[in-house]
């Protein structure tokens, strides 16, 4: 069994880090050098699935022998994708569209080891309802979060539970990698938390 410190997690995300890491994950971080794609002509898994493979890619490429895990998160409410927000004019735009309502959460994940020609990808959703907010506890929340870089202007983890009601299928999934997936498929490509070595 290869070791955990040959995988790399090609994100930024400090939500995915953290979830590796509490899952007693060696890991090395790569910053992908591709922006992410926002195409209203895909379907939310499309989409996800499209960014999640831009991300991986060019850093296999680059650590052809490293197991390269990426991934990218959206949000939609009723088909429609919502991204991250610009700026906070528009995060509290999209948190007044999804009070009271529920919408749905997919993360793409692949993961790929060039060398060796293995690859997978997968997908995961999971239902968020939200409470129904008044402008006060909107602005009160985005005065507590960094919202920027969040899809759906959010996060599910910290102060998630102000906003949101309830959550059916994978946590993980919504605060941006299904580690109920991933485990089991880095094991597929001989990386397990250091912990299981």
């Amino acid at each position: 069994m290869r070791v955990s410190a040959s995988l790399v997690l090609a994100s930024c995300s400090p939500r995915r880090a953290a979830l590796l890491s509490e899952a007693g994950f060696e890991f090395e971080t790569v910053a992908p050098r591709v922006a992410e794609k926002f195409d209203l002509d895909l379907t939310l898994r499309e989409l996800t699935m499209w960014n999640a493979i831009r991300k991986g890619v060019p850093v296999a490429r680059a650590y052809p022998d490293k197991i390269i895990l990426a991934a990218d998160t959206l949000i939609a409410l009723e088909d429609e994708i919502i991204g991250k927000p610009a700026d906070l004019t528009e995060a509290a735009q999209i948190l007044r569209r999804l009070s009271g309502r529920t919408h749905e959460v997919c993360s793409a994940v692949f993961i790929h080891h060039f060398a060796g020609r293995q690859l997978a990808a997968f997908h995961e959703i999971s239902r968020v309802r939200f409470r129904r907010l008044s402008k006060a506890q909107i602005d009160r929340y985005l005065a507590k979060v960094h919202p920027l870089d969040k899809a759906g202007a959010y996060a599910a983890q910290g102060r998630g539970a102000e906003i949101i009601a309830k959550i059916v299928g994978s946590f993980s999934n919504v605060v941006g990698l299904p580690m109920e997936q991933t485990y089991p498929m880095l094991r597929q490509f001989g990386v397990a938390p250091c912990r299981a070595c």
